[in-house]
């Protein structure tokens, strides 16, 4: 663990933690802000192109050199309920820079407002056209709940006998909406950022009229044979570390190929931190995936 990580991770004990408690999630939905505009580090990498797609605003980011002519469908997390936000972007900007990818960045309907399956409907609609256009050379990509709703993608197109992802990267996914992994108590200690009671709230707010262990809402509890490769980037200092073990070794035993990275020390989505050593680390090895290299 680096000494940037644990100052970081320090420095999060002094932040208020929006899930805590349904209470505290309610508070910050009251005073939710709106979407985070571009920020400059995606303006020094790529061109970008705002449209509206089935209601929901998507952003098309394309590099402006190197590029692979491979594709990322990008879902952030917010636990369905916050909107994107600068760090999802710098993220992205790190993407670009190191894969050459062009990425189209789906900014889905939030909760309690809106549920499930309008978020699905959209990714349908973009996924298809994303297959059109880069003849198959298209992953689908997410962190926390945004990698829930990546990897629903896979078991849904799957499901439906559509043209497969190339495959599937996820930082730090929220795979189980019911918070139910018995685990998750003590990591709940080590955790500066997440809480449990907050985000089974959410998870049910989500889910709407389905229930939450509705493989689309909590994919760790759908099937998980025949799934393209899936890439999985995770700090210990996270509630959701133990799903992320969870749905590597149950892909495993299928004969599928789950590969997770876990970084000691690190935070939820720490792949948001570029200052320190281990989110460059994992930019590297996930600009290599998306480079079609690893």
């Amino acid at each position: 663990m680096s000494l940037t990580m644990a100052l970081t991770r320090g420095l999060l004990r002094f932040t208020p933690t929006n899930t805590a408690t349904p209470q505290t999630l309610r508070a910050a939905l009251a005073d939710r802000k709106p979407p985070a505009p571009v920020t400059r580090a995606i303006r020094r990498v790529a061109r970008v192109e705002r449209s509206v797609v089935n209601g929901c605003p998507v952003i098309r980011l394309t590099p402006k050199a190197h590029a692979s002519g491979n594709h990322l469908i990008y879902t952030p997390g917010g636990a369905y309920v916050s909107p994107i936000l600068a760090t999802h972007w710098n993220i992205l900007a790190g993407l670009i820079e190191r894969s050459g990818v062009s990425v189209t960045v789906a900014l889905y309907g939030l909760a309690p407002e809106h549920h499930v399956d309008e978020a699905y409907d959209l990714l349908d609609t973009l996924y298809e056209a994303a297959q059109a256009e880069f003849g198959g050379r298209v992953f689908v990509g997410g962190d926390s709940a945004g990698g829930a709703l990546a990897l629903g993608q896979a078991m849904r197109y799957r499901d439906a006998a559509k043209p497969p992802p190339l495959g599937v990267v996820l930082i730090s996914p929220w795979v189980d909406a019911t918070m139910s992994n018995p685990e998750i108590g003590a990591l709940a200690r080590l955790d500066p950022m997440l809480g449990a009671a907050g985000l089974a709230e959410a998870g049910r707010w989500w889910a709407g009229t389905s229930d939450v262990r509705d493989p689309l809402v909590s994919p760790l509890f759908g099937r998980l044979d025949a799934l393209p490769p899936v890439y999985i980037y995770q700090g210990d200092r996270d509630l959701l570390v133990a799903d992320a073990k969870l749905l590597t070794r149950r892909i495993a035993q299928t004969g599928g190929r789950a590969e997770l990275r876990i970084y000691p020390g690190a935070i939820h989505v720490f792949v948001g931190a570029p200052w320190t050593p281990e989110a460059r680390r994992a930019l590297r090895h996930l600009g290599a995936v998306l480079r079609g290299q690893a």
